[in-house]
């Protein structure tokens, strides 16, 4: 099992605790997805809208801050990482067209430039106070939208929807500008796309299991007492980041004695006893992201503590010994919960009646937190108190032990026991087993999976599913 007892340095500066590091494996990049494979996409959209009547499709994505947008279907689509509005007209004679209202979150080509679009039309940035300009960006978008749709002779058609809450102000402008045309929300066509994945997309997904395997070795490697969940987190960012992963916030970090997860780094300094969970809901590589889980044991814990370690280890093997096509849903999520039943933890596998973490009452009224002084020393020194126990009910995280991955945004399909499809080629998913009972015990492990032709394959093989140990 793997060990890590380095001394740490107090002179030293945080940016040497990585000096030494190589990862046991190299990384193997794989390029961005070349345009032939958009022009798959693109041409079973437009057969799906002819089916469906449409005339043309709207796709939409808005900004939602810190240069991330509200769905990926833009860059599913055309591979434009920004906001906008796509014009997909369903015959194939006539061109696609973007209307873009980026301002200071511009990313400009190669990494902005769109595939297979024609025309970009920037409709520029609205308001007094910031530009100077009066008007509002959604009006702006709306007008020019619909002149373009007036000027191809698109003005009075059915028009596919592809967009999402934010998409709102957009379609009720346009709806109002262009009273002759039907409105159509048919998100539909492009989240069923989603549910298997190409051998290109596969290469993908596997290379950002790649990235999230040496961040994890590069936490592990600074990981020791006197180090802090700060620099643990930027450990696992460096490593992922400098090789290609494109952001570095689709993850947490939870450090306490009782082993929670969901956290973010504030602060905490590494002290014997704790348990420390690396959660990676998402590292990005081209559009695409994989998703793990690790647990990192420092020094001795309870009994209780390796109990709930090992059941989860034994969760999600096996789920995963049943991954195969044609395998139900259901039976992969049942199996992962035999473990808990055997030990006394669940009593069934019915994710209905399961407890978790964030649950309600059983009447479904508000459960509220226990509010009660957890001391904190690294939270005190800096001015503040731990007031409340998290979460307010023990059990696994969610009612599941897992869900689709590959981009953000789509509708992830769940591996629990209410889900009888079966196992298909090409699917990409995260199987986790997690438990956390408050101030007592908790772990979360897990590890991304590939559906084979014939059985599956452990995209996260390059770390071991069993808890790391550091010596204190």
């Amino acid at each position: 099992m793997l060990t890590k007892s380095n001394s740490l340095d107090l002179n030293s500066s945080p940016e040497a605790l990585l000096d030494g590091f190589r990862p046991s494996f190299e990384f193997e990049p794989v390029n961005p997805l070349p345009e032939d494979e958009f022009t798959e996409r693109l041409r079973r959209i437009r057969r799906e809208a002819t089916v469906a009547g449409h005339d043309l499709i709207l796709v939409h994505a808005d900004s939602i801050g810190s240069y991330r947008v509200s769905n990926s279907y833009l860059r599913y689509i055309c591979d434009w990482m920004r906001e906008g509005v796509l014009v997909i007209p369903t015959d194939d004679d006539k061109s696609l067209a973007l209307f873009s209202f980026f301002s200071s979150s511009v990313l400009l080509p190669p990494a902005g430039e769109p595939v297979l679009v024609d025309e970009i039309w920037q409709v520029g940035t609205w308001g007094r106070e910031t530009y100077n300009r009066p008007g509002r960006g959604v009006d702006r978008v709306v007008e020019a939208v619909a002149a373009h749709l007036e000027r191809n002779g698109m003005a009075s058609s059915q028009i596919g929807l592809f967009g999402d809450a934010t998409s709102a102000p957009y379609w009720d402008g346009l709806k109002t500008r262009l009273g002759r045309s039907r409105f159509v929300a048919d998100a539909g066509i492009i989240e069923r796309m989603q549910r298997r994945r190409t051998k290109r997309e596969q290469a993908i997904v596997r290379a950002a299991a790649q990235l999230a395997d040496i961040g994890i070795q590069a936490a592990y490697h600074v990981t020791r007492p006197g180090v802090t969940d700060h620099e643990i987190y930027a450990a696992f960012t460096y490593a992922q980041m400098s090789r290609g992963g494109e952001w570095g916030d689709g993850y947490q970090i939870g450090i306490n004695r009782y082993g929670t997860h969901c956290g973010k780094p504030y602060g905490h300094v590494v002290r014997a006893g704790d348990l420390i969970n690396l959660y990676i809901s998402s590292v990005s590589y081209h559009g695409y992201s994989a998703q793990i889980a690790r647990m990192i044991a420092v020094g001795d814990i309870t009994d209780t503590q390796e109990e709930v370690l090992q059941m989860c280890v034994e969760g999600v093997e096996a789920a995963a010994a049943l991954v195969r096509p044609g395998e139900f849903v259901s039976n992969v999520a049942n199996a992962s919960f035999e473990p808990y039943i055997r030990r006394g933890y669940l009593s069934s596998a019915d994710s209905r009646t399961m407890p978790y973490n964030w649950e309600a009452n059983e009447d479904g009224s508000p459960r509220l937190l226990q509010r009660r002084h957890v001391p904190d020393e690294d939270w005190e020194r800096q001015g503040r108190k731990l007031m409340h126990v998290y979460p307010a009910a023990k059990g696994p995280h969610n009612p599941n032990v897992g869900h689709s991955v590959s981009m953000a945004k789509f509708i992830p399909y769940n591996i629990a026991s209410n889900n009888h499809d079966r196992l298909e080629e090409g699917m990409t998913f995260v199987l986790h087993s997690q438990w956390l009972e408050p101030m007592v015990a908790g772990c979360n492990v897990g590890n991304c999976y590939l559906v084979t032709d014939n059985g599956c394959e452990n995209l996260s093989c390059n770390t071991p599913l069993e808890p790391y140990r550091v010596k204190a």
